[in-house]
């Protein structure tokens, strides 16, 4: 018997995965630290939450490394490193779908339909919870809370799939299931693959 009602699974990091050698490569070929400047909170935050649009949140990285040629061509490089879908995950999320409702639960920007497109994910999952679209992100409880509400499951019902440990940890702290995400290994054993 399963013993969960949907599932709500992060996009990035757990279904979809970026060429982390080609972003180490451009930050050692430029000698600017992309990661940690992009991914600050101070500029991630207000993009994941809708407040400024992905081409904003590139400007203020570049602003933030100087705001120069150089650094706005490294910008413009990490911005365009290429992803793709593990397929691995899709068939198990799929698999799971079979049964039970899947939401994609992401912290993502106002592009992430463009992405989705891309990915040919558009009509993947049954709903999609984008922080930029509901101006909630993960850790905050709200979010998991409307994922669930959108399923249609009580969220002690709900098995969360995250790559970020804060972010399982919160769900759990919601009574769901949380899966720390780290190979699909992690997935294949909690939907009982």
């Amino acid at each position: 018997m399963t013993s969960y009602d949907a599932v709500l699974s992060d996009l990035d990091g757990v279904l979809r995965q970026f060429d982390h050698v080609a972003q180490a490569d451009i930050e050692a070929r430029y000698g600017l630290p992309l990661m940690k400047t992009a991914f600050a909170p101070e500029r991630i935050l207000p993009a994941t939450l809708g407040q400024i649009t992905e081409a904003e949140w590139v400007e203020s990285v570049a602003v933030a490394l100087g705001g120069d040629a150089r650094a706005r061509q490294a910008v413009a490089e990490f911005a365009e490193v290429s992803f793709w879908v593990d397929d691995e995950v899709r068939a198990l999320l799929a698999k799971a779908q079979e049964r039970v409702p899947l939401i994609l639960l992401t912290n993502a920007m106002d592009t992430l339909e463009e992405h989705l497109d891309r990915l040919g994910l558009t009509h993947f999952a049954d709903a999609v919870v984008s922080s930029a679209r509901v101006g909630l992100a993960k850790p905050d409880p709200r979010i998991y809370e409307l994922a669930a509400e959108v399923a249609g499951a009580a969220p002690s019902r709900c098995l969360f799939v995250d790559d970020r440990l804060e972010n399982v940890e919160a769900a759990r702290a919601l009574g769901m299931i949380g899966v720390h995400f780290t190979e699909v290994s992690d997935l294949a054993e909690a939907l009982g693959r």
